[in-house]
């Protein structure tokens, strides 16, 4: 009897061939030629291929999800906030495509050779790049008003009857069911490093049951809102990668817009470009600005827990960890004076 070899156990050559093999055996449902070419475009919590046919006025983009993260309703909510988005508030969305019998997501079972289920979806192919660092305070400000675009719309949206996404509540970041892991399992942290981050999580937790949960101030969002997940070009901005979009705080999506890069000497620049744009739109009551550090800080010990729960990753090997040095380094800063995470330097 063969044993059983789970996926992140696999070489990365041996993942990228489970994972083309799985999207290989549904090319079929969306009338693709089986002889499709596949380009590899990011292998990392999902696979994404971008498919030619030679057939087709453009090439699509094939995504195979991570097993065991998303219902099949998830992720059809996922594409429908996503269609919603584009058709109700001009926000340009990757769009999915139905399969020939008109479903938008696929199930492919596990077998003897593939452990998991996995869904798979399909998009036109989005052209653009990354906004240029070296405007990066306008890059900031065209982020925050975009990104309050997309809040004024999950405010009144019509959520479909099959609504579920992931919680990034305090337990779904930090406490009792967290989305990425334990933080405490993140390489690098001794005993004194421990007991701090213990106690700046408290202080979050405190910090964010007296903030509460009122439709302001929490609902649907991107939850990882960054200059890497728009595609500028010309005029055109697109938002993509809503793969964990979900219930949560608004300022989530600012404190996810400088994700990895919260030590930084210009974070107080890049928060006051955002703020800047995000108010053209709509308004942030001080209580909400008051909070900006506390959400900054919950959003970096996230991280800090997917870089513990993801070791492979390209990212989490980049940070290393220094990563959660400058975590450590971070929450001393707030547990002195929070607004000093945010505050210009004189």
């Amino acid at each position: 009897m063969n044993s059983i070899v789970h996926f992140d156990q696999l070489s990365r050559e041996g993942q990228l061939d489970l994972v083309e093999q799985v999207a290989r055996k549904v090319l079929g449902k969306w009338g693709l030629p089986e002889d499709s070419e596949l380009k590899l475009l990011s292998l990392s919590e999902n696979a994404t291929f971008r498919v030619d046919t030679g057939r087709l006025d453009r090439a699509v983009v094939m995504r195979v999800h991570r097993p065991g993260y998303h219902s099949r309703d998830a992720v059809r909510t996922e594409l429908a906030w996503m269609a919603a988005l584009q058709e109700e508030a001009d926000i340009l969305t990757p769009q999915a495509i139905p399969t020939l019998s008109g479903d938008y997501v696929v199930e492919v079972e596990g077998d003897g050779h593939l452990i998991e289920d996995r869904f798979v979806d399909l998009f036109g192919f989005i052209e653009g790049a990354e906004p240029e660092k070296v405007r990066l305070k306008d890059s900031f400000q065209d982020l925050g008003r975009l990104t309050a675009r997309l809040h004024e719309h999950a405010k009144t949206w019509q959520r479909p009857v099959y609504f579920e996404r992931l919680i990034w509540d305090f337990d779904g970041c930090l406490g009792d069911r967290p989305n990425w892991g334990d933080w405490r399992e993140a390489p690098g942290l001794d005993e004194r490093s421990l007991d701090l981050l213990e106690e700046a999580s408290e202080t979050i937790r405190a910090r964010l049951e007296a903030f509460g949960k009122g439709s302001d101030r929490y609902g649907l969002i991107h939850s990882d809102l960054r200059l890497a997940n728009l595609l500028e070009k010309g005029t055109d901005i697109r938002v993509i990668d809503f793969d964990d979009c979900g219930s949560g705080w608004f300022l989530y999506d600012l404190a996810s817009a400088i994700s990895f890069i919260e030590t930084r000497p210009d974070v107080p620049e890049l928060v006051a470009s955002w703020l800047s744009g995000y108010s053209e739109v709509t308004d942030l009551s001080q209580a909400e600005r008051s909070e900006i550090p506390t959400f900054i800080m919950l959003r970096r010990m996230t991280l800090l827990a997917w870089i513990g729960s993801h070791p492979t990753a390209d990212m989490a090997v980049e940070q290393g960890v220094e990563f959660a040095n400058g975590t450590v380094e971070l929450a001393r800063a707030y547990l002195s004076d929070p607004q000093s995470l945010i505050k210009r330097k004189t």
